[in-house]
Order: structure tokens, then C-alpha cells, then sequence
């Protein structure tokens, strides 16, 4: 998530530097009762059973590293992903510090290692962890490095793209804990419910065009998703198509415009809470240009999914997909 939000904006600030500028059913708001039921209050659901670490091992990092983890009684997992990926799997008394992504309840209390999205060495340090969990994109290295140095393990897990990435990146963070069947049994039971809702998906003729919007209306920042976006496995597994990414968009994110819009022409548009929110909700975003042209504007269809999980590709995809679904398909006030 975190590389395809830095990506966009960067596109976002070289725009700037340059001097570029239906289906039938009813709209969805975010303050929608299938929203709110579907990312159960923002909390994970740990596995029964608590397991325990066996240690030492040895396990491959995605950054092309052997990395062995010796201890893991104070974690820092330096995402919000890979965060709700340890409290899931059981271990959350374990994590000693959240990155600014972990916005679920459960982490909440933690104290911060990042100030926006870049770690801090130093406080982190100060936390004396045995582990740190890291995505490819975590930085700045300089504080990477640090942490190196002082020989703390890190494991850089591969990104999420998708749908598939699901199991693999749950096993590799339960591996380098030591907990390998842990990780296969949330793996199971994450991709049992990912099934079990797209097995109940309404069937359509025509399936819905939906645009993947990033928005942050404090720093005029309003993109849309193309491929490579992140979203467009979700929306596939919900049983519509990214319109973003459908329309022709290679880039992860590209500025909004007029004809970009008319262009992807979304029955529904997709967002997260927060930035719906920066722009004055539903009544601000169909104020941004070309937004009240599209079907997905006239009709004020919108899906909104809390921002700290909707694109975390985790234990908690099946309740993303649940909310999306009811949203794009159930109904809603205006």
C-alpha cells in the first residue's frame, strides 16, 4: 500500500512542478450500517490458540537477505499490514511500537516509530527490539541502516498486489516468528473467508465499472487508480471492474481530470473514509471536476472502506470485500 500512495504522490508533486494540471442500485454513503459492520469496529480477531515461538530460525528476506531471528519478544512491525498479521496470528502482547498504518484498535495504545511515513531510528531504537518487520518500500534507509547497524533483524516481506498475496505474506511473517503452522491455519482460515464471500456475490449481466479514487483534499491531492493501483483485485473478487485500469490508466495513480473520468466513466466510485472525508464527504467529491458527470457522481454511489485496512491484503481482506460488496450492491441513503 505504502509504495503505491508514495508513488502517487510523487506523481502528484511532479504534476505540480510541471504546471500540469449503472447497475441500478441506490448510492452508498460512508456512514452506510454495511460499512460499519463489515471492518468489525477496527479490530482483529486473533487465532484461538495462542502459539508459540520456536527459535532460532533462518528465513529468507524479500530484500534478498538471510535473515535469523533469534528472539521475538519485542517486535516492531513496521506496517499496518504486517502489524494486524502478528496480533492475528496471535502475538500482538509481542509488539512493542506500530508504524502510523496500524489504525486498529488492538495497536492503538502503541507508541509510534514514523512521523508521517518515514521510520524513525532513534525512537525505535529506544524500544530495544529483538525484531522489525519491514515492507520494501520502509524507509528512509539512512534510518534502515541505522537500525541494521545496531543488529537488530530485519525482514522485509514482499508487497501486496493482490488477492494471491494473501497466504504468502501471513507465512512469511509466521515463519520468521517461528510459528509455521500458525501461519498456515490464519492462511486457511483467511482464504476459506475470502471464498466463502465471493461464493455469495449477487450475479450480474452487466458488471459494475467502479473507480478507485485517492483523495486528500488538505494537500489538493485527488488521483485515480489505474493499474497496479491495488484495488483492481479486489474489485474483480466483488464482481466489478476497475474502471480505472479498464479505461487504458498504466500508471499505479494518475491526477484526476475531466477526461480521465469520462474516459473510465465509473457506475461507482471507491474510496477511502479519511479522504472522503477531507474533501466535505459525498457533496465535496462530486464537487471535484468531471466526479457529477459520471454515473457514478449523478447517482452519488459511493463505496468508502477505513483507510488503515482496505488495500492491507491480510486476515481482514474477507471483511473489505464483505463491505465492498454490500455497499456496491446493497443501498443506501443520498
Amino acid at each position: 500500500m505504502r509504495t503505491r500512495l508514495a508513488g502517487a504522490l510523487l506523481t502528484v508533486l511532479a504534476l505540480t512542478l510541471t504546471g500540469c494540471g449503472g447497475t441500478g442500485t441506490s448510492a452508498t454513503t460512508a456512514s452506510s450500517a454495511s460499512s460499519k459492520a463489515a471492518v468489525a469496529a477496527n479490530r482483529v480477531e486473533p487465532l484461538t490458540d495462542t502459539p508459540e515461538p520456536r527459535l532460532p530460525v533462518t528465513v529468507g528476506s524479500a530484500d534478498g537477505k538471510k535473515v535469523t531471528v533469534r528472539n521475538a519478544r519485542r517486535i516492531v512491525p513496521l506496517s499496518g499490514s504486517l502489524s494486524e498479521i502478528v496480533f492475528t496470528l496471535g502475538l500482538g502482547d509481542r509488539v512493542v511500537a506500530r508504524d502510523i498504518t496500524a489504525t486498529f484498535q488492538q495497536a492503538a495504545k502503541l507508541p509510534l516509530v514514523t512521523r508521517n511515513h518515514d521510520v524513525s531510528a532513534e525512537s525505535l531504537l529506544s524500544l530495544k527490539p529483538d525484531l522489525v518487520l519491514a515492507e520494501k518500500t520502509t524507509g528512509p534507509a539512512e534510518a534502515m541502516g541505522q537500525i541494521r547497524a545496531a543488529g537488530i533483524p530485519v525482514l522485509v516481506v514482499d508487497p501486496a498486489q493482490g488477492l494471491a498475496d494473501v497466504g504468502p505474506r501471513i507465512q512469511a511473517v509466521a515463519d520468521a516468528l517461528g510459528v509455521p503452522a500458525a501461519g498456515k491455519e490464519l492462511t486457511q482460515r483467511s482464504e476459506d473467508r475470502i471464498a466463502a464471500v465471493r461464493k455469495a456475490i449477487p450475479q450480474h449481466k452487466e458488471k459494475p465499472r467502479v473507480a478507485f479514487l485517492y483523495l486528500r483534499g488538505s494537500a489538493s491531492v485527488y488521483l485515480i487508480g489505474g493499474k497496479g493501483s491495488g484495488a483492481t483485485s479486489l474489485l474483480e473478487a466483488a464482481g466489478a471492474v476497475d474502471a480505472g485500469a479498464e479505461s487504458g490508466l498504466k500508471q499505479d495513480f494518475t491526477a484526476i481530470t475531466t477526461e480521465a473520468l469520462a474516459q473510465a466513466a465509473p457506475d461507482a466510485i471507491l474510496v477511502m473514509t479519511k479522504g472522503l472525508e477531507s474533501v466535505g464527504g459525498i457533496d465535496g467529491l462530486v464537487k471535484i471536476p468531471g466526479v457529477a458527470q459520471t454515473p457514478a457522481g449523478m447517482n452519488r454511489r459511493v463505496v468508502s472502506i477505513e483507510d488503515g485496512v482496505l488495500l492491507n491484503y491480510g486476515p481482514r481482506t474477507d471483511q473489505v470485500l464483505t463491505s465492498i460488496v454490500a455497499q456496491l450492491y446493497g443501498g443506501g441513503a443520498k
